[in-house]
């Protein structure tokens, strides 16, 4: 139903629920954005009286499979390397062994250790990954070098 002229105004500046304080004006701007989801979902919400802001979006921080995967190139070296720190801490950057005294992605003993690689090694899963790199290259020859070592020990 389209109005126009003193009607039109008296529906557009009256609000429509008045006890949440929307306006025909308001409903009116809503429904003509385009016909999405998001749009819709914002519609829905704000005729409920939920205040609805737009948010940019963000990227998702990187987890440390995803930052050993932007350091090892080769996907077979990175399943080796994979495989390795699932077993020994299941990619949890804070492990720790307390009868050993290991500690991080790759139970660095001691974990002091990867403090050659930053002063951050107790929470940087880069640096840690960075230090467990160095390791497994000038011990075994590459991480499947270590896991290779590691399928026969349970250890590297």
């Amino acid at each position: 139903m389209w109005l126009s002229g003193a009607a039109a105004r008296l529906l557009r500046d009256r609000p429509m629920f008045p006890t949440l304080g929307l306006s025909v004006s308001f409903a009116a701007r809503l429904a003509a954005r385009k016909n999405t989801i998001a749009a819709g979902a914002a519609t829905l919400l704000a005729a409920a009286g939920i205040a609805v802001a737009a948010v940019p979006a963000q990227a998702a921080p990187m987890g440390a499979q995803d930052v050993a995967k932007k350091m090892i190139p080769s996907a077979a070296q990175f399943q080796c390397f994979s495989n390795i720190v699932h077993h020994e801490s299941g990619w949890n950057v804070h492990a720790s062994n307390p009868s050993s005294g290991a500690y991080g992605l790759v139970q660095a003993l001691p974990g002091s250790k990867m403090a050659t690689k930053g002063s951050d090694w107790q929470t940087n899963p880069a640096t840690q990954i960075a230090w467990g790199l160095d390791y497994m290259n000038s011990r075994y020859g590459s991480p499947c070098g270590a896991w290779n070592f590691w399928q026969q020990n349970s250890w590297y």
